[in-house]
């Protein structure tokens, strides 16, 4: 089981699918973990690639089958 510290009040927080902290409510900050969030985060030339890349990949298979 890992812990994480609260970047705002430095309290220890042991359940890993928490946001907001349990003593002062503030975020966090786990936002950018996975992928998506990475995405969402990045900068805009990545997600037009992902947008692009998912178009010609649909054209294709739909042209295929």
């Amino acid at each position: 089981m890992a812990e994480y510290q609260c970047p705002h009040c430095g309290m220890v927080i042991s359940d890993e699918d928490a946001l907001l902290c349990h003593f002062c409510g503030e975020s966090l900050q786990r936002a950018g973990k996975g992928f998506l969030g990475r995405v969402k985060y990045s900068s805009s030339k990545v997600v037009w690639f992902f947008v692009i890349f998912a178009v010609i990949f649909s054209f294709i298979l739909l042209t295929i089958f």
